[in-house]
């Protein structure tokens, strides 16, 4: 039986989706679904499937990141033109490691309406399941492959004292894992993966005994790694500071990007970071 098709206040309505458990919508996301003029969405197939296990029957548009600007002016004209729409992700919340900030972008800039229907979402789901402590956690999301840039990333997070939430894929993880023990010590870790189905586990140990336990054969599924934060006397003392910045100086990388993971991996201000780094590129270290 089709939902029952409601009335709805003419704006964009961001959508939470299963993120493996078809039980984890809401009924309030049904509801909206199934009101609305037309889906936005990732992938049309996978949409058009939730959609028919739900009973539901709507126009279907792609608004993925390769066309999500020019969808995003359509969605806000047919907001501003008095129509309800949604949008949803592939899985979970729109907007965590999804497409949708151009989208809400474009609301705010043209006074459009938006709304956020809530539910599952895996950044959460990882975050209580692992154990750690939950608050001041820091959502990292996807870290970027660019190894300046994904040093930077890694340098700024070094010294951040609250839980660290990680995104990544199931080939990648022991190397992350690995990657991370180097950079901010053997901390205390969680790899949480198929979150709400039927195969959900959860392995908690350390980022090094992560990274051994998946080096031969990768997790399967999708993955999120939870990491314990700096510890309070994380400290690093003024000789292994000089000595990392060397490193980071000889190392080939800008001087901003050097200072940015000197300052996270050391705990000294980027300012004193950025100086160090210069003295030591010219020759005055």
């Amino acid at each position: 039986m089709e939902p029952e098709a409601t009335s709805l206040a003419p704006m964009l309505y961001l959508c939470a989706t299963p993120i493996g458990n078809m039980e984890d919508i809401t009924l309030r996301a049904i509801r909206v679904l199934g009101a609305v003029a037309a889906v936005y969405c990732e992938d049309t197939r996978r949409t058009g499937a939730l959609l028919t296990k739900l009973n539901i029957k709507k126009p279907l548009a792609s608004c993925r990141r390769e066309n999500e600007a020019a969808r995003a002016q359509e969605i806000v004209a047919r907001v501003l033109a008095g129509e309800a729409v949604a949008y949803v992700s592939d899985a979970g919340m729109p907007g965590v490691s999804d497409p949708e900030e151009r989208l809400v972008s474009a609301c705010v800039a043209a006074g459009a309406p938006f709304t956020v229907i809530p539910g599952a979402s895996a950044m959460t789901a990882a975050l209580v399941l692992s154990g750690l402590p939950a608050a001041n956690a820091c959502f990292v999301g996807f870290l970027p492959r660019e190894t300046g840039a994904r040093r930077a990333a890694l340098g700024s997070i070094a010294r951040h004292k609250g839980t660290l939430v990680f995104y990544e894929s199931p080939l990648r993880v022991s190397a992350t894992a690995r990657e991370l023990a180097e950079k901010l010590g053997d901390r205390s870790a969680a790899l949480c993966r198929e979150l709400t189905k039927l195969h959900e586990e959860v392995a908690r140990g350390t980022l090094g005994g992560i990274a051994e336990q998946y080096a031969q054969t990768p997790p399967k599924g999708e993955c999120v790694l939870v990491v314990a934060g700096a510890p309070e006397d994380a400290g690093m003392p003024e000789q292994d500071a000089l000595s990392l910045a060397a490193q980071l100086a000889a190392s080939g990388l800008r001087a901003k990007e050097a200072a940015a993971e000197l300052a996270g991996r050391a705990g000294i201000s980027k300012n004193e970071a950025y100086s160090l780094i210069r003295q030591i590129k010219r020759g005055e270290g």
